[in-house]
């Protein structure tokens, strides 16, 4: 467990990726005298070029998958754990393979919870605002002119007009990408009742910033920036093909702060599962993220409409942060135009290497 945050050795697995890299920079900074492990298969394009940063923070990367134990295993002994590590996309599995989504979601984290229970160290788990289920979450939105919100007549525990609660009903279908998320946070609560870990679970909404490597099915704000920046393609998909589906964005720093904050107070947060993201001041809709986009760009493009719903889609996430605000005193410092600014700032310095990837 940390005793001394300045002296710990943190691992983060997924550590080349967006959130693992960030975290790992941020930690790095906060407590230069600290050792800390990147580790991560490089599978998600663009993931390398996170390589040269973290060797110049001097964060130590160890090529490796958490589907393999041995990888792990072969580690030394640490304080701390921060579980990045996934396949983040919610179309995982719909229409291809199961396999890969689940071994690294689940068989994933049940090998970094064994190398957890090495070392009784902490862990901090990223889980997902889609563990909530999909068909009652669009049973509780209505529509109007700009765009999808809760009905206020909705009497579902845990909706409100400030969001998704973590009372929300978990029963329901809500994608292998959830489910895996899921069965890992049910995983993370039996570890850490056998061998007495200290854990804590933030379910996070979209998180976007500089260093996301965007596609269409997971960083989409880095997609809508790209897309208008090179004069790209663009589409509306779902629901009518209108734009109308709405979402809260959470800067990448915001995360950082508060996972910092998590492993430097495990003894208050030790057990507790919150919901993490943007929140309702930082939520708008499909066009809403366009005319940020076109804002930050300077650029307009044309937006097609594919109305037909793709399986796993959402009308609405906005995430209730009531509880993790309570508990921390944190909240999102960032609003929409800094992580658009920031994340466009980025694009414009590196797009030369981004172009390949983004587009």
């Amino acid at each position: 467990m940390i005793q001394n945050p300045r002296s710990a050795t943190l691992l983060i697995t997924g550590g080349a990726g967006f959130v693992g890299s960030s975290i790992a920079l941020s930690w790095k900074k906060r407590h230069p005298g600290s050792t800390v492990i990147a580790l991560d298969n490089l599978k998600r394009r663009g993931s390398e070029l996170n390589l040269p940063r973290l060797k110049e923070a001097d964060v130590e990367f160890v090529h490796g998958d958490v589907r393999d134990l041995g990888d792990l295993q072969g580690l030394p002994r640490i304080d701390a754990l921060v579980e990045c590590s996934a396949e983040p996309s919610v179309l995982a599995g719909y229409g291809a393979g199961s396999k890969y989504v689940v071994d690294t979601n689940l068989l994933g984290t049940i090998n970094c919870l064994e190398l957890v229970a090495r070392d009784k160290a902490d862990i901090v788990f990223l889980s997902t605002s889609r563990v909530y289920p999909i068909a009652t979450i669009n049973g509780i939105c209505e529509h109007d002119d700009e765009g999808f919100h809760i009905n206020p007549k909705s009497n579902v525990t845990g909706a409100s007009d400030q969001g998704i609660a973590e009372e929300f009903p978990l029963a329901g279908v809500r994608s292998l990408y959830g489910a895996t998320k899921l069965a890992s946070e049910l995983m993370i609560a039996e570890y850490s009742d056998i061998h007495g870990l200290r854990s804590v679970v933030d379910r996070c909404g979209v998180i976007a910033g500089p260093w996301q490597m965007g596609k269409t099915d997971q960083g989409f704000v880095l997609l809508w920036l790209a897309r208008h920046h090179w004069d790209l393609p663009l589409q509306y998909i779902g629901f009518g093909g209108a734009g109308s589906q709405v979402r809260d964005v959470l800067h990448v720093d915001d995360l950082c702060d508060l996972v910092t904050w998590q492993l430097e107070h495990m003894d208050v947060v030790t057990g507790e599962t919150f919901n993490v993201g943007g929140g309702r001041q930082n939520s708008t809709s499909l066009r809403g993220f366009t005319e940020l986009a076109q804002q930050a760009t300077g650029q307009n493009i044309p937006v097609t409409a594919a109305s037909t719903d793709r399986q796993g889609d959402l009308k609405l996430y906005i995430t209730d942060n009531t509880r993790v605000t309570k508990a921390t005193g944190w909240s999102p410092q960032r609003d929409l135009k800094a992580i658009f600014a920031d994340s466009y700032a980025w694009l414009k310095e590196h797009e030369d290497r981004l172009r390949p990837i983004l587009t």
